[in-house]
């Protein structure tokens, strides 16, 4: 146990629980509830990193726990402040992502009284979190972020909210004297009564807040070993003639233990497509990964391996898988195993750990199934041929396959990439190949947009130095555009590439088949290089192909330099991805 004293202001109690935690930045939009957090953090060596939007704050909280490890902080003040985080708190936690969301509110005494910003938090967040922690004693600060922190990690990660009142967070004597200028002198019952009243209530507050007893921190727990389906799937895989392993995010949520998952899989020698956060687990061009037709693949297959992937409108609500098929589906959730399609083998426990555990019953690295295999790969190298061709289509303005060609060919060996889009993203999906485990950050199964901004603040400040780009639609960039005013104050260098097609595509695409009407899916060829550069950013413009290769060495450059960059590129229409909306 590592053991922190409880001594201080509230604010101060919640920044040595965040030491204590090992947690390095605070994200946060500022405001008067939370101030005494912000500067005791401060104090204590924490990076505040203040954004310009509260779900930038919570997004970026994300990404960093989903790359380091360790649960994402941000800090948002009371009322509207929370309400702004909303559509990030869901999406961490149908990603499964631990993140810890330190909410403001009113002084204890005023609320449900008209106080500033004053509403019932609860029943508008707590839907969205593991856990609402709402506190009441100054004393107990510390210990609800420890608490918050163990609960955001056990089991299926996900989000926890803490709710902490302005008037536990100040000292106790500046509090006592608000409390007395509150209460008035005067002298009639109803004063005496009150003063009264609010005496006792800022006692009970600050009751223990001397206490000097240690808050403790529990070390790391051990990870659980593997569950006892281990030999029955070994078994199965054993008989399969054609399996299939599909690796989603959660199996990366022990994201120290990549390398090790990645060595598995190698020794396991089965056919793998990979999704979300495990996208990039093998590198670049691993023979065991296949990135095409994995509909067919998965009909096809006998044995299906699903590592914290559900079934849910990804696989076609389990559809994908044939029923004739031995599924085997491993996910520290029984509900998530069991989604829509119940398997032949549930392994509940930790999806990396299992394959991990399943490899180690390998004589060899496997080596087994080759027609299976080349049948795969040369149905992926015919796709290949056929992204080529189209990439080799001219327009009067840019291709957009063959703008991530250029890409793919110019990014840097470490380079990050974060996903934020429809149409351009989908195709991005296809054609980029992630470069090394954690190197691929998209929002998961809320398909949010908007995430591109935070993610990429929370990927540069959790892996600093490395080549971060975040790959935008432009309907998408629209939500965080205004976070490049963050990246020049905080000094990242983040590279945007905004797909320009003046349209939300991926809806126009089914709308105007179907309904004959485009109706609010058309955008205009927006200068959000402008926009950037008045943000005093790095802007470029790119209207043709040949301008491509260029443009993308500059921004790389500008980028070493330590400047922010947006590359905005037009593009032309492709039917690439027509057919890709998904219900």
């Amino acid at each position: 146990m590592q053991e922190i004293t409880g001594q201080g202001s509230g604010g101060e109690r919640v920044a040595q629980a965040l030491v204590a935690q090992g947690v390095s930045c605070l994200f946060t939009l500022c405001g008067g509830h939370i101030s005494p957090i912000l500067s005791a953090a401060k104090a204590r060596g924490i990076r505040i990193v203040d954004v310009r939007d509260e779900a930038t704050a919570v997004f970026a909280a994300d990404a960093t726990a989903r790359l380091s490890g360790i649960p994402g902080v941000a800090a948002v003040t009371a009322g509207p402040g929370i309400t702004n985080t909303i559509t990030a708190l869901k999406n961490a936690q149908l990603a499964q992502s631990p993140v810890i969301l330190l909410g403001g509110a009113a002084p204890t005494a005023l609320q449900g009284r008209g106080a500033l910003q004053d509403i019932n938090q609860r029943p508008l967040v707590e839907p969205h979190v593991k856990r609402f922690l709402k506190i009441k004693r100054v004393r107990d600060l510390g210990a609800a972020v420890e608490h918050a922190f163990a609960i955001a990690t056990a089991g299926v990660p996900g989000p926890v909210f803490v709710e902490c009142p302005v008037d536990l967070l100040y000292d106790e004597a500046s509090i006592r004297q608000w409390y007395a200028e509150a209460a008035g002198k005067g002298q009639s019952l109803a004063d005496r009564l009150l003063r009264i009243y609010l005496n006792r209530h800022v006692r009970r507050m600050f009751e223990g807040s001397n206490d000097r007893s240690p808050i403790r921190v529990p070390a790391p727990s051990a990870p659980s070993g593997p569950a006892p389906a281990l030999a029955t799937a070994f078994a199965a895989l054993t008989k399969a003639q054609r399996p299939l392993l599909v690796i989603g995010s959660q199996a990366m949520v022990l994201s120290a233990q990549a390398d090790k998952l990645a060595a598995a899989v190698a020794r396991l020698g089965i056919p793998v497509y990979l999704s979300g956060m495990a996208r990039g687990l093998l590198g670049r061009d691993h023979p065991l990964q296949m990135r095409h037709q994995r509909r067919q693949a998965l009909r096809e297959a006998d044995c299906v391996l699903l590592a914290g992937v559900p079934c849910d409108f990804r696989l076609d609500y389990g559809r994908h898988v044939r029923r004739g098929a031995t599924l085997i589906a491993m996910n520290r959730s029984t509900r998530d195993a069991r989604l829509n399609r119940k398997p032949d083998i549930a392994a509940i426990g930790d999806a990396g750990e299992f394959l991990q555990a399943l490899a180690q019953g390998v004589p060899e690295t496997g080596k087994r199934w080759p027609e299976w295999l080349q049948q795969l790969r040369e149905r992926d190298a015919q796709r290949e041929v056929e992204i080529d061709q189209q990439a080799a289509a001219s327009g009067e303005m840019v291709n957009p396959i063959a703008l991530l060609r250029a890409l793919e060919r110019e990014a840097g060996d470490d380079a990050l990439l974060v996903a934020d889009g429809g149409d351009f993203v989908g195709t991005a999906a296809y054609v980029l190949h992630p470069r090394g485990p954690l190197t691929w950050l998209d929002p998961g199964a809320f398909g949010t947009l908007g995430v591109g901004a935070g993610f990429a603040l929370g990927a540069a400040l959790a892996r600093p130095g490395r080549e971060v780009w975040i790959i935008y639609g432009d309907g998408a960039c629209g939500y965080s555009l205004v976070e490049f005013d963050t990246f020049v104050r905080h000094g990242i260098p983040v590279i945007a590439l905004v797909g320009n097609d003046a349209g939300w595509t991926q809806i126009a695409r089914e709308q105007v088949k179907m309904l004959h009407d485009d109706v609010a899916t058309v955008l205009a060829r927006t200068d959000y290089h402008v926009v950037v550069a008045g943000f005093g950013a790095e802007g470029i413009l790119v209207r043709r192909m040949d301008e491509v290769p260029a443009a993308l060495a500059q921004a790389r450059e500008l980028a070493r330099q330590g400047k922010p960059v947006l590359v905005n590129v037009w593009l032309d229409k492709t039917e690439f991805r027509e057919g890709s909306l998904s219900m």
